[in-house]
C-alpha cells in the first residue's frame, strides 16, 4: 500500500434534489436563493401536523434505469443511481482504471422506508404471502451501493456508511481515506434518502423533529429565532473521488481537492447535540489539520449542517467559534443550503459537498434564504437572503447525525 500522502480531487458530480435533477439545476436554484418546499404531495397529510416537505419534482427514473430494475428497487435507491449515473458520465472515469481498484461508498440514514411501509401494510392488509419477494433486497440501506457497484462493474469495495444525518459526509470521508491509503483508485461516493413517506414523516413529527409550519417560507429557518425544526427532504448527491495523479495523467476535469477529514461522535445523546459542541468543533479541527488551515487568513466558507432545529443552529455556532477561533468565525462566510433544500438526511452531506466544491469554483456563495429574524446565540455570518460573490479557496461541510456523528469535509479550490 501506498502511504497517506496521496491526493485525493473530485473529477465529477451528479444530482437529485429538491431543487433540480441535475448539478447545474440545483446549483442555479442555490444561487438564485430558490427553495423546493412545498405541501407533501407523495401521500395525503390530512392527518398529520407537518405537512410541508422538500420532494424531487418532475424527476423521471426511467431515464436511467429500465422498467425491470425499477420495479425492484427503492426510491432511495433510484436517486442514488441515477445521481451516479450523472457523476460517471460526467467523470469519464469506468474503464480508465480495472474494476477492482473502484470503489463505491454511497450511504443512506434510513434506507427504504417507503419499501418497508408498503411491504408492511400487505403483510397486515394481505397475509404473508403478499409481501414482494423483493422486499428484503429493495429495503436494506447497502442496496444504493450494491446496485452501483453492479452498473459499473466496480468491484472493488462497495458499502454504505449509514450514519443517520452524516451518512453523505462520512461516506465521502472513508472513501478519501480509502484513496488517500492506497486501496482504491477512485471511489463512487454520497449519500441518498426518500424517507418522505407516512411512516417516516410520522416518526420524525412525534420526536418533534419537523417544522409544522404551513408557510413554505417560514419553515425551514436555520438561524432564525422563530425556527421550530427542520423540513424533511430527499434526493441524492454523488461524487467521484480520484487519485490526482491518475486524474492529471488522463486529463480529467478537476472540481477540487478532498483535503481533509473530521468524524468524531459526541457520545451523549441519540438525538440531541452536546450543549458545549465539543464533538462537532473536534470533527472540524480534524478537517482543518489535515487540509493544512492555520487561520488568520483569506476567510473560508462553511457549509453549515443548519438544520433549522432550536438546540442544533445554536451548538453548531459555537463549534464553528471552538474549531476557528472566535475572530476567523467571524470572518468566515456560513450559510445553510437546507434553508432550500429541506433536511435531506442521508443525502445532505453529498449535496452539500457539492455546494461547496460549486462555491470554489464559481466564487458565488449560496444564502441561508428566509433568514429574517437572525437568533442572538447564531451571531456569525450566515449571508442572509442573497448571494454574495468572494474568492474562496478553502470551504467546509459540517454534518451532524442523530447517534452523535460528527463528520466534517475540506476541499480545496482546484489550483494543482
Amino acid at each position: 500500500m501506498e502511504n497517506q500522502t496521496r491526493r485525493v480531487v473530485v473529477t465529477g458530480m451528479g444530482a437529485v434534489s429538491p431543487v433540480g435533477n441535475s448539478v447545474q439545476e440545483t446549483w442555479e436554484s442555490l444561487t438564485a436563493g430558490r427553495h423546493g418546499i412545498g405541501p407533501i404531495t407523495l401521500f395525503d397529510t390530512a392527518e398529520y401536523r407537518a405537512k410541508l416537505g422538500a420532494e424531487v419534482k418532475n424527476f423521471n427514473i426511467r431515464d436511467y434505469m429500465d422498467k425491470a430494475d425499477v420495479l425492484r428497487s427503492d426510491r432511495y435507491a433510484q436517486f442514488a443511481v441515477a445521481a451516479a449515473c450523472q457523476a460517471v458520465e460526467d467523470s469519464g472515469i469506468i474503464d480508465t482504471l480495472p474494476p477492482e481498484r473502484i470503489a463505491v461508498y454511497v450511504g443512506s440514514g434510513i434506507g427504504g422506508i417507503r419499501t418497508f411501509t408498503e411491504e408492511h401494510l400487505k403483510l397486515l392488509n394481505r397475509g404473508p404471502k403478499r409481501v414482494s419477494p423483493y422486499f428484503v433486497p429493495m429495503m436494506i440501506a447497502n442496496m444504493a451501493s450494491g446496485m452501483i457497484a453492479i452498473r459499473f462493474n466496480c468491484q472493488g469495495t462497495a458499502m454504505p456508511a449509514v450514519t443517520a444525518c452524516a451518512s453523505g459526509s462520512n461516506a465521502i470521508g472513508e472513501a478519501l481515506r480509502a484513496i488517500r491509503h492506497g486501496y482504491a483508485d477512485a471511489v463512487i461516493a454520497g449519500g441518498a434518502e426518500a424517507a418522505i413517506c407516512e411512516c417516516g414523516v410520522a416518526g420524525f413529527i412525534n420526536m418533534q423533529a419537523l417544522s409544522v409550519s404551513e408557510d413554505p417560507d417560514a419553515a425551514s429557518l436555520p438561524f432564525d429565532r422563530r425556527r421550530n425544526g427542520f423540513v424533511i427532504g430527499e434526493g441524492a448527491g454523488v461524487l467521484i473521488l480520484e487519485e490526482y495523479a491518475h486524474a492529471a495523467a488522463r486529463g480529467a476535469k478537476i472540481y477540487g481537492e478532498v483535503c481533509g477529514y473530521g468524524s468524531t461522535c459526541d457520545a451523549y445523546h441519540i438525538t440531541a447535540p452536546r450543549p458545549d459542541a465539543a464533538g462537532g468543533a473536534r470533527a472540524m479541527e480534524q478537517a482543518l489539520a489535515e487540509a493544512g488551515y492555520t487561520g488568520g487568513g483569506q476567510p473560508i466558507y462553511i457549509n453549515a449542517h443548519g438544520t433549522g432545529t432550536p438546540l442544533n443552529d445554536a451548538a453548531e455556532t459555537i463549534a464553528v467559534k471552538n474549531a476557528l477561533g472566535e475572530e476567523d468565525a467571524r470572518r468566515a462566510y456560513i450559510s445553510s443550503t437546507k434553508s432550500m433544500t429541506g433536511h435531506m438526511l442521508g443525502a445532505a452531506g453529498a449535496i452539500e459537498a457539492i455546494a461547496c466544491l460549486k462555491v470554489l469554483e464559481q466564487g458565488v456563495i449560496p444564502p441561508t434564504v428566509n433568514l429574517l429574524e437572525p437568533d442572538p446565540d447564531c451571531d456569525l455570518n450566515y449571508v442572509p437572503n442573497h448571494a454574495v460573490q468572494a474568492d474562496i479557496r478553502l470551504a467546509l461541510s459540517n454534518s451532524l447525525g442523530f447517534g452523535g456523528h460528527n463528520a466534517c469535509l475540506a476541499f480545496r479550490k482546484a489550483e494543482l
